[in-house]
């Protein structure tokens, strides 16, 4: 090393971007690509990668620029216009764009839009063929990767919502070509557990945001049949909101993210506690109306028995009277008291006429005192 310059990151980076500048092609470039991982920032620039088969670059629009260019989506096919130069902080050579021409839907574009139209002329999108969810699912099936942030945050919203809930996970690899044969195995594997061990509610197919190649295996036409196919509602969560591969729209409900399609599925716990404590209350208060009610009827009820009951007794102890003076009027000795008698036949027939009687008739008198008897003569 003696004799020889060293230098530091930073002198041979800016070397290098003075080298970048000086080149007259690369200070006036055009570049034909396919647009990857496009973002827009909350500052207004955007990102993106523009690539062929062979190679990548970085690329970035600035926020002035992006207001008065009509911006790209991953996938589409441009030609982009600017300067290369070298981006210190990380030590990578990008494009900075100051034009952006459409070249085209963009291949992987054209092959999506063109399996939707087919997919959607046979009608598996149709909204008749979308199921409802069950307001308390009780078991769940996940297609995801083992390992991947979908499911942990997946888990971590059913713990928190509803955690009531089980949940059965049929891993699938959720990106490259073996995506879709593994996803339509999890999804087939989750509808024969659903039919012969435990009903599955619903399927939550998901996985984390990503560029449009990496979202690929849920535009394969394999798995949007498997999703139309099974008989357990399937609900898919990929990527971020913005997002939309073949798999929502055969998908009987769509959620923007893991996250959205774990709470679309399940209840808030806390809205259900509340909505319970509600009823208790209500409950309560309805029971508490209903026994002050009974008791005021009850209290009603014993306030006319006391006043009532002295007028009955009263009422009663005057029939009593009525009834004992009637039976001493009709008190045969005391009739007989007053000078009557009675006149009846040796047979005990009583005499109540002087044409029942005929001279020499044998009779009995009885008096008060007591009786005789005589004989008819006249």
């Amino acid at each position: 090393m003696p004799g020889q310059n060293v230098y530091s990151v930073g002198e041979i980076t800016a070397y290098l971007k003075a080298r970048f500048a000086e080149d007259a092609l690369l200070s006036d470039v055009w570049l034909s690509g396919e647009v990857s991982n496009f973002k827009q920032h909350t500052s207004g620039h955007c990102y993106l990668t523009l690539k062929d088969a062979n190679a990548s670059i970085r690329a970035v629009i600035w926020r002035t620029t992006a207001q008065r260019l009509t911006l790209p989506r991953d996938g589409d096919a441009v030609t982009a216009h600017g300067y290369i130069s070298v981006y210190e902080a990380q030590g990578v050579y990008q494009l900075y764009v100051d034009d952006i021409r459409a070249a085209g839907a963009g291949r992987l574009w054209l092959e999506f839009e063109r399996l939707r139209g087919r997919l959607e002329a046979e009608g598996l999108f149709s909204p008749e063929r979308k199921r409802p969810l069950p307001a308390r699912p009780e078991r769940l099936g996940v297609v995801t990767s083992a390992t991947g942030a979908a499911l942990r945050d997946i888990l971590r919203t059913l713990a928190s919502r509803y955690p009531l809930v089980d949940v059965l996970l049929a891993p699938a690899v959720v990106q490259g070509e073996q995506g879709p044969p593994t996803i339509v195995a999890a999804l087939a594997l989750l509808n024969r557990w659903s039919a012969e061990r435990e009903p599955l509610d619903a399927i939550i197919l998901a996985r984390g945001g990503g560029s449009i190649e990496e979202l690929w295996a849920f535009n394969d036409e394999r798995v949007a049949r498997a999703i139309v196919a099974s008989a357990v509602p399937v609900v898919t969560g990929v990527g971020h909101e913005t997002d939309f591969t073949i798999a929502d729209f055969a998908a009987d409900q769509r959620a923007a993210t893991p996250t959205a399609a774990a709470a679309l599925v399940t209840p808030d716990g806390r809205e259900i506690a509340a909505d319970v404590a509600a009823l208790r209350s209500a409950a309560a208060q309805q029971l508490a109306q209903q026994l002050a009610a009974a008791r005021q009827n009850l209290e009603h009820l014993a306030h006319r028995v006391r006043r009532a009951a002295p007028d009955r007794i009263h009422a009663r102890r005057q029939r009593v009277h009525g009834i004992q003076l009637q039976m001493a009027a009709l008190d045969v000795n005391r009739v007989l008291s007053r000078g009557y008698a009675i006149i009846t036949r040796p047979d005990g027939a009583v005499v109540a006429s002087v044409g029942q009687v005929s001279p020499g008739d044998a009779i009995r008198a009885r008096l008060a005192d007591g009786s005789f008897d005589a004989t008819v003569t006249s």
